[in-house]
C-alpha cells in the first residue's frame, strides 16, 4: 500500500489538518483506474460524511466527466440523509458501494481545486463548532437534499451553484467552521433561484428551436 493510502486508513497516524491536504492524499490512494463508492468510503473513515460531500461535489464544480452530476446527484442523498439523522458513519446499499467512476476525474476535480483551497484555508477555522455539529445539522442536511436533487435534475449550467454550495457545506463541516455553514445557507438560496433560472431560460429556448423546426418543416 502506498504512503498516501497508508495514511488515510492507519489510525494510529494523525490525520492531515486542512482540507487540500485531505484531497491530495485522498487523490493519491487508488491505484486502479476506475474507484468503487466502496473503496472511496473504505478510505474516507470517520471523515465519511463531510469528505464524500466534498468529492461528490467536486468534479461538479469543475466539469470534466459529461452526465456526473446526475448520479453523483443520487449518490449525495446518502450523506445528506445522514446529516438530517445525526449519523456518524456514511451507510450506502450494497449496490451503491459497486458503483464506479474514472480515477482520473477525482484527479482532475482535487488538482483544480486544491489551488483555491489553499488561497481560502487562511479564512477557514475551527469557530462557532455547535452550527456543525447535531441538532443543527438538520438543517444542512435538509438543505444538502435539496440540492442534491437539483443536482440530479438535467439542468444545463444550473448544477455547478448547487454543487459549489455543497462543497462549501462539506468544509465547514470537516473544519467545524460554523460561520462558513451558515454562510452556506446563503448560498444555498441563491443556488436554488439560480437553478429555476437556468431551468426556465433553458425550457424558454427549447421552445424557441422546437417552433424554429416546425417552422422550418413547414415551409
Amino acid at each position: 500500500m502506498d504512503t498516501a493510502a497508508t495514511a488515510l486508513v492507519n489510525p494510529r497516524k494523525p490525520r492531515a489538518e486542512t482540507t487540500s491536504h485531505l484531497l491530495e492524499e485522498l487523490r493519491d490512494a487508488f491505484p486502479n483506474e476506475r474507484v468503487s463508492i466502496g473503496e472511496l468510503l473504505d478510505k474516507l473513515e470517520g471523515r465519511a460524511i463531510g469528505l464524500m460531500m466534498l468529492i461528490l461535489a467536486l468534479p461538479v464544480c469543475i466539469p470534466n466527466v459529461p452526465g456526473i452530476s446526475t448520479p453523483f446527484g443520487f449518490l449525495m442523498l446518502a450523506p445528506a440523509f445522514q446529516l438530517v439523522v445525526g449519523g456518524k458513519r456514511l451507510w450506502v446499499p450494497k449496490g451503491m458501494r459497486a458503483w464506479t467512476f474514472p480515477r482520473e476525474g477525482l484527479r482532475k476535480a482535487v488538482n483544480a481545486a486544491v489551488p483555491v483551497l489553499r488561497r481560502v484555508e487562511a479564512l477557514i477555522k475551527p469557530r462557532f463548532a455547535p452550527l456543525t455539529a447535531f441538532p443543527f445539522t438538520i438543517f444542512l442536511g435538509v438543505q444538502t437534499l435539496l440540492l442534491a436533487i437539483v443536482l440530479i435534475l438535467p439542468i444545463p449550467g444550473g448544477n455547478w451553484p448547487p454543487a459549489i454550495t455543497i462543497s462549501m457545506t462539506a468544509i465547514a463541516l470537516l473544519q467545524r467552521d460554523g460561520l462558513l455553514a451558515v454562510l452556506s445557507t446563503l448560498a444555498a438560496a441563491l443556488s436554488t433561484v439560480a437553478a429555476f433560472y437556468f431551468f426556465k431560460f433553458g425550457v424558454a429556448a427549447l421552445r424557441d428551436v422546437s417552433a424554429w423546426i416546425s417552422a422550418m418543416m413547414v415551409h
